[in-house]
């Protein structure tokens, strides 16, 4: 069972190159981008959604979240663009980050915490 999970995760990971090279591959259609781009800068961000330190709820966005988008992205991309990428990730050897990612969960979190901040300031404040 070992083995079947880490050739699930080094899929993810092969995957997701994969979409990264797709997001600026001429080829593909503009939603196919549009719902890779999303994939892949959640996926190669280094800052998570939600924190991996919270108890299950941490790994739920590796675990649920990731795949889904993986999938649902892969099925948009046309196959020969897809196995050409897959050619082209094969042959990386650096992986990517993704900073456009890192900045929009930084944004998400700031703006919960301002909307957290404006409910105690209503609740307790006055």
């Amino acid at each position: 069972m070992l083995t079947r999970l880490r050739s699930w995760a080094r899929a993810m990971k092969r995957d997701t190159l994969v979409l990264y090279l797709v997001v600026r591959d001429p080829r593909t259609p503009w939603y196919a981008k549009a719902v890779a781009g999303l994939v892949v800068g959640y996926a190669l961000s280094p800052i998570d959604l939600i924190p991996d330190f919270l108890p299950v709820i941490g790994l739920l966005d590796d675990l649920l979240l990731v795949p889904a988008g993986l999938y649902l992205a892969m099925r948009l991309v046309p196959a020969a663009v897809a196995a050409d990428c897959r050619v082209r990730a094969a042959n990386m050897a650096q992986k990517p980050t993704s900073r456009a990612g890192a900045i929009a969960v930084l944004a998400v979190w700031l703006a919960l915490a301002g909307l957290a901040a404006r409910w105690l300031w209503s609740a307790f404040g006055r």
